[in-house]
């Protein structure tokens, strides 16, 4: 039973929104509490809230909610994430070596990983910039009531004992002590998980977290700072909840198998190098030292850093605010979307296009009666608001008892003394729920719903307001037409959509024929089969069917969303859904990826991963194409890595089972990591990529490491084997290496070929300027001594090239076939 509380008729308190409700706060005159006699007393309940200088002294004290609201990782944590990592400190000790044992060329891979950190650092604190200041945008100011007077201030200056004003939507974000009261109804789902509406009254506790979902009324903050406990539930509950993602997920698993393979592999090589360099104990160890560090994906991690960082900026700079980073790559996978009519298809905004009496009702009358109403509610939605603005209040009545808008109820209402002895209480609200079916009214709603308009019933109740049974018996008496504003990006945002083959649903507490309107307007492709969520079946696979074979669904009730939502994802899909009303929260919270808009309520902006402060639709596709962009290039470069660690890997263990040297110093290495991987990665993974998201990170990355880097690692050393023979003489060594180093290079340009498709001029231009640069390595005198690299007769270096054209064909073979054997 729901229950309110009755505004008396002498009015609010001064300074408070609330009536004599509010007169029945604990008082704390007493010095302690008479059943608990070791608790402090209650808070006393001060209408008017803290005075200037009862707030400095809270200040001066520290009494502030000092627990900050953070969007990004703060400065410390980005540095220690990005410096002290496991594969930093295996090339740092690596590095440290090498600068007393080799010249400085053999160290040239510590100053690219100290390059690629600051790289990482700079992009991820550019990022958190963008992301602070979009925080600071969307950061939610709660109503506080001060020396009388309310105003909006940040989350970070409410003190003890402020007052703080809550309305429909918004979130309570300290704890305290209801202090007033009217029809105040808090959903507590994300701190306890229950899912029904709790009703308080004065003098209950208010958690933060929890959120407004009817009436209003305010309360005494009684804890701020970290003293909240349910202050830190409700950060891991809500706004920063792990998003899944496959990318991130797959290159920790793929690091770790690395990190196994590099441990037996790394002391194999050690030994056998000691062992073959017996008379040489320097060159031993830098040649021990180029064999382990090209196994380490090092480059990886950071791009995939930077990329989801520049992300963030790009859509940053379109008011997209991404509270957490793996949201981009969770949108980009989406395969369903569902949508909220109110807020997204349309703007908030609604115009009253015409009132109509029934049943011979006079037309004044209504008028006044709609007006009373408005005037009923501190804090009316979309629908009233369009009321007030057409039917200001002009009749002196007094309201006895009112009863706030529901998602669950479908209706408001309130009790009128109308000045003539007369007392009614009227209703407004969903037709379709306040009138028993086959009632006459409801044929020309329907007429009206096939426009796309949306209509209100006002009917007078036969009943109490305080009945659980109010809307039983309803007396129609007029239908109020409202006309909804649609977005003018919404129809090519829907488009976008199908032509990407995500799935949209229209999901809306609404009625489902005015819905279908509205979406076959937009152009939605299955709006012309509305279903009433009245009818859906409460099994989930039942319902599941219903969801994946229509579009467009309304009179959908808060907990329903939420059930469609999990009905969709138990058939694998991957669900986003956007809304902007507290009764999209639960749906929100639940799905893969929750979308809100920034003029949405303060609920909905927490609990979402996106928030679209813009309030724009259409800035939807520029995120799902960030998305696509990141893991596309991703998956690409991703390959070009683990291919280059495959071959090391494979290279020591052919090394140590022949027990000959290493062909390659770190500097050879370092010059061709560079050339094949780490700049033409930098490139692809910030290029343009449209290619839909597909499942199974390491499956696609390694069906092409594997073979590649296998076929790299057997021409390298076929190459270095023959060079041993041809060889002789005291310089014998640099030559072999050469060779080696030449067919290394040719077999990682292809691979590089293969990875840059489809090709563009820039692409074309990106892999002919390596190619290029290495060219210009083997002509330049200066250059050939300082990475010692000369290539020694024709023979030698023409069967070099020879075989890792051979390798390239297999390269182009292998990877065809994998595409059709193994496809992913």
């Amino acid at each position: 039973m729901t229950q309110r509380a009755r505004i008396e008729a002498d009015g609010p308190e001064p300074g408070g929104a609330g009536g004599a409700a509010a007169g029945l706060a604990i008082d704390a005159g007493s010095e302690l509490d008479p059943v608990h006699p070791c608790k402090p007393p209650a808070p006393r309940f001060k209408p008017a809230g803290l005075t200037t200088a009862e707030v400095a002294e809270r200040v001066a004290r520290g009494a502030v909610n000092d627990v900050p609201v953070r969007s990004s990782r703060s400065t410390a944590e980005i540095v220690r994430a990005n410096v002290f990592t496991r594969f930093n400190a295996i090339i740092g000790v690596l590095w440290v070596i090498m600068l007393f044992v080799a010249p400085i060329q053999d160290s040239l891979f510590g100053f690219v990983i100290i390059a690629n950190t600051g790289i990482g650092i700079i992009q991820e604190m550019r990022a958190k910039k963008t992301l602070d200041g979009l925080a600071v945008i969307g950061e939610a100011k709660p109503s506080v009531r001060r020396d009388g007077r309310t105003a909006e201030i940040s989350t970070s200056e409410i003190v003890l004992d402020d007052v703080i004003e809550l309305g429909p939507g918004d979130k309570v974000v300290v704890d305290g002590l209801v202090g007033e009261a009217e029809g105040l109804e808090i959903d507590e789902s994300l701190l306890t998980g229950e899912a029904d509406p709790v009703l308080k009254k004065p003098g209950d506790p208010v958690m933060s977290g929890s959120f407004v979902v009817a009436g209003g009324g305010a309360f005494t903050a009684t804890k701020v700072g970290r003293e909240a406990y349910a202050a830190q539930l409700a950060e891991e509950a809500s706004r920063f909840t792990l998003v899944h993602s496959e990318l991130r997920t797959g290159i920790s698993t793929i690091l770790k198998y690395v990190t196994w393979m590099m441990i037996p592999t790394s002391i194999g090589l050690i030994i056998s190098q000691l062992i073959v360099k017996d008379n040489n104990l320097k060159e031993a160890i830098a040649r021990t030292v180029g064999g382990i560090v090209p196994m380490i994906p090092e480059g990886l991690v950071l791009l995939t850093s930077v990329a989801f960082a520049i992300g963030v900026i790009r859509l940053g700079r379109k008011q997209c605010l991404v509270q957490e980073l793996p949201a981009i790559e969770g949108l980009a996978r989406v395969d369903v979307v569902c949508l909220d009519k109110t807020g997204t298809l349309t703007e908030g905004g609604m115009d009253v296009t015409e009132c109509r009496p029934l049943g011979g009702a006079d037309a004044p009358y209504v008028k006044k009666v709609l007006g009373a109403l408005g005037e009923s509610d501190p804090r009316p939605n979309a629908s009233l608001q369009a009321i007030i603005d057409a039917y200001p209040d002009s009749a002196e009545w007094r309201c006895t008892e009112s009863l706030p808008f529901s998602s669950a109820r479908k209706y408001s209402g309130a009790s009128f003394s109308e000045g003539d002895g007369e007392n009614n209480t009227w209703l407004l609200g969903a037709p379709d729920v306040l009138l028993p079916a086959g009632d006459p009214a409801l044929e020309e709603i329907n007429e009206l719903n096939e426009q796309g308009l949306r209509v209100l019933l006002l009917g007078r109740a036969t009943r109490e307001l305080d009945d659980p049974a109010v809307a039983t018996g309803v007396r129609p008496t007029a239908l109020i037409v409202l006309e909804q504003r649609l977005r003018p990006d919404a129809a090519d945002t829907l488009r976008y959509f199908e032509d990407q083959n995500v799935k949209a649903k229209v999901i809306s507490g609404d009625n489902a024929v005015s819905v279908g309107a509205v979406a076959g307007k937009l152009g939605l492709p299955g709006a012309e089969n509305t279903v009433d969520a009245r009818t859906l079946p409460t099994d989930r696979d039942e319902m599941a069917e219903v969801l994946d074979g229509n579009a467009v669904f309304g009179r959908v009730t808060p907990q329903q969303k939420r059930d469609m939502v999990a009905a969709l994802q138990s058939r694998g899909h991957t669900v986003a859904m956007t809304g902007d009303g507290v009764n999209d929260v639960l749906a929100l919270k639940d799905a893969d990826i929750g979308v809100s808009m920034g003029s949405g309520s303060e609920a909905t902006r927490a609990v979402a991963q996106i928030v679209l402060l813009n309030n724009s639709f259409s800035t939807l596709p520029s995120v799902v194409a960030e998305g696509r962009r990141v893991i596309g290039n991703i998956t690409r470069v991703a390959t070009l890595f683990l291919t280059k660690t495959v071959y090391s890997v494979l290279l020591a263990i052919l090394v140590v089972c022949s027990q000959v040297e290493y062909p390659f110093l770190p500097r050879h290495l370092t010059l061709l990591s560079t050339l094949t991987i780490g700049i033409p990665a930098f490139f692809l993974a910030l290029a343009p990529n449209k290619e839909r998201a597909r499942p199974h990170f390491v499956k696609r990355v390694m069906r092409y490491a594997i073979p590649g880097g296998v076929i790299a690692a057997v021409a390298t050393f076929v190459t270095y084997v023959i060079a041993r023979h041809h060889y002789t003489g005291p310089d014998a060594l640099k030559a072999e290496t050469s060779a080696a180093t030449l067919a290394l290079f040719l077999t990682s340009m292809w691979v590089l070929a293969i990875i840059a498709r489809p090709y563009t001029w820039w692409r074309v231009g990106l892999v002919g300027a390596m190619g290029g640069a290495f060219l210009i390595v083997l002509v330049v005198p200066w250059l050939q001594e300082f990475f010692q690299l000369k290539l020694e007769g024709a023979v030698m270096p023409w069967t070099a090239v020879g075989i890792a054209a051979v390798a390239a064909v297999l390269i182009e073979f292998t990877f065809r076939w994998v595409d059709r054997k193994f496809p992913a």
